[in-house]
């Protein structure tokens, strides 16, 4: 079939996390260092969130709603007050390696805050890292373990974690104990074999789906991935596989579902994920499409 794509963002430099949340999207725009949200016909367009000196990535939301937000290079995780202030929520120093990137929370307000994991801009070799979790009064530990760049992910509604390795072809499940420990680590699903070789873009040859951001869980239990490596965002099901390809003809770094109907999957999308190019170019996006099953 010949899908359709329709622009709900344009202008920007290099969208991520794109979250959809009380009738509106939200995302970041990591070269303009802001995060702003939008409605679903690319109306009203606000800014939300302004660093002055970071670039910002992973959102989420503490259980009274102030917005969390990751500070990439600076490794911390930021909280914005009620009069629209920007305060640190947790410092994620010696937890974090490369950029600080997505993040997830859970109902109790535990964040979970992925990483690179190595300096991937700096040619540093592949490195399994674990995730940081952040606890709702701002203790910082580690979570997860053996993870090569731990990236997108969620939690479904039975406390199950997911998150994508991009340098390890699978999205990984944990249990969420109520705790917030992390157990009963598995496969989640398979894209195929881990790297040969820890030289970065060599590994990156190797990878036949690079997870990167992903959306909630649908009414069947799949989850849309965004692959940065081939421009495109699949379906993904833990027992069936993979179900469906949406590739729009540029760079896929993220993906999230929503809309008032729960069916608009709405791709963060850019020519590349080059520093440089991105930060000296208003070329990203965020595009939309129709899909056939709702969100969860």
């Amino acid at each position: 079939m010949t899908r359709e794509f329709r622009t709900v963002v344009d202008g920007q430099t290099y969208t991520e996390a794109p979250r959809w949340r009380d009738g509106r999207l939200f995302f970041s725009d990591l070269y303009t260092q802001r995060v702003q949200s939008v409605r679903e016909d690319g109306t009203d367009l606000r800014l939300e969130a302004e660093l002055s000196d970071d670039t910002p990535s992973g959102l989420g939301w503490l259980p009274d709603g102030r917005l969390l937000v990751v500070s990439m290079l600076q490794h911390k995780l930021l909280r914005r007050e009620e009069d629209g202030s920007l305060a640190v929520h947790a410092d994620l120093t010696g937890y974090v390696s490369g950029w600080a990137n997505d993040l997830v929370v859970d109902a109790t307000g535990r964040s979970f805050v992925g990483h690179f994991g190595f300096d991937l801009f700096g040619g540093a070799s592949v490195a399994p890292t674990q995730l940081a979790r952040v606890d709702p009064d701002g203790t910082v530990s580690a979570a997860g373990d053996g993870l090569y760049f731990p990236n997108g992910m969620t939690i479904t509604a039975d406390n199950v974690l997911l998150v994508g390795e991009s340098f390890a072809n699978r999205t990984t499940a944990f249990d969420l104990q109520p705790d917030g420990s992390l157990a009963n680590q598995r496969i989640w699903a398979k894209y195929g074999e881990p790297a040969s070789t820890t030289d970065t873009f060599a590994a990156l040859g190797e990878m036949v789906v690079a997870a990167d951001g992903m959306s909630d869980v649908d009414a069947e239990g799949a989850a849309w991935v965004a692959d940065f490596t081939h421009g495109r965002v699949l379906r993904v099901h833990p027992q069936r596989g993979i179900l469906e390809e949406v590739a729009p003809d540029i760079g896929v770094f993220a993906a999230a579902l929503g809309g008032v109907d729960g069916r608009t999957l709405f791709i963060s999308v850019a020519p590349d994920f080059d520093p440089e190019a991105r930060r000296n170019a208003r070329e990203g996006q965020i595009i939309a499409t129709t899909v056939d099953v709702p969100l969860a």
